[in-house]
């Protein structure tokens, strides 16, 4: 059976439309991570469209993924992995709005993460989130993802987010007390410097004002050394010499 040209672009349009619905579903069908490791989340903010299925996945020691139930959209549902220390958890978003969620046994250490569906609402939008910190709505909106320690130049709900692992809590990115901050470094780095030049001019100046008391204190305890036996008369006789060319200079 011959295939005529206009049959022949048909099957090849035909082919081309399955094969980008297959692409279109396998990229719909892709399923984000967050690592839970040692006090953090990974991505600590993430932007999703409804119906995506997330992954929290254990990355180290013992942790779970659990809503605050305040801090939901209404019409959503809580989620709670109770706490894993192996494998992950899964949960689909079906509601658009801001998700904020934490680790049941880290949260005072302030392990939290933000979520936000399709767009941020709900009531995590209206006060700040309770333990540790999360960066804006917005900024997960527009990054998509955003990297636990990666940092941030605008300000996030909290005033400021934690950095990265192996930092610890308390560092800050961004905030209004940075330039009083670094104000006091410089400061602190003047006065170290003055320090040290002030020392090195009280050694140089009380060398030259004691240096034969020193030289004559360090040739008796040669001299000692020498008696008790720890010193032979070769060693004894270099090392005197070279006291006396020291204090000649």
């Amino acid at each position: 059976m011959k295939t005529t040209r206009r049959q022949f672009l048909g099957l090849l349009g035909t082919s081309a439309t399955a094969t980008a619905g297959l692409s279109q579903t396998a990229t719909a069908q892709q399923t984000p991570v967050v690592k839970m490791g040692n006090n953090y989340f990974d991505p600590i903010g993430l932007f999703i469209e409804p119906g995506t299925t997330v992954r929290f996945e254990i990355a180290a020691g013992a942790h779970s993924a659990t809503t605050y139930d305040e801090r939901i959209p209404s019409e959503a549902s809580p989620f709670d992995s109770e706490i894993i220390s192996e494998g992950g958890y899964e949960y689909t978003f079906e509601t658009p709005g801001t998700y904020d969620y934490y680790c049941i046994p880290h949260k005072s250490l302030g392990m939290v993460g933000r979520i936000v569906v399709g767009q941020p609402g709900g009531p995590a939008e209206e006060t700040q989130i309770p333990d540790g910190n999360v960066p804006s709505s917005d900024e997960i909106v527009q990054q998509g993802a955003i990297p636990y320690g990666s940092g941030s130049d605008s300000e996030s709900t909290s005033g400021g987010w934690m950095m990265g692992p192996g930092m610890g809590p308390g560092m800050m990115a961004g905030g209004s007390r940075g330039g009083w901050f670094s104000g006091l470094s410089l400061l602190g780095g003047a006065l170290g410097t003055l320090g040290v030049l002030g020392g090195a001019l009280y050694w140089a100046f009380n060398r030259s004002a004691t240096g034969p008391q020193s030289d004559d204190s360090a040739m008796a305890v040669l001299r000692e050394r020498y008696a008790r036996g720890e010193l032979d008369e070769e060693e004894f006789q270099q090392r005197r010499q070279r006291l006396r060319d020291e204090s000649e200079r």
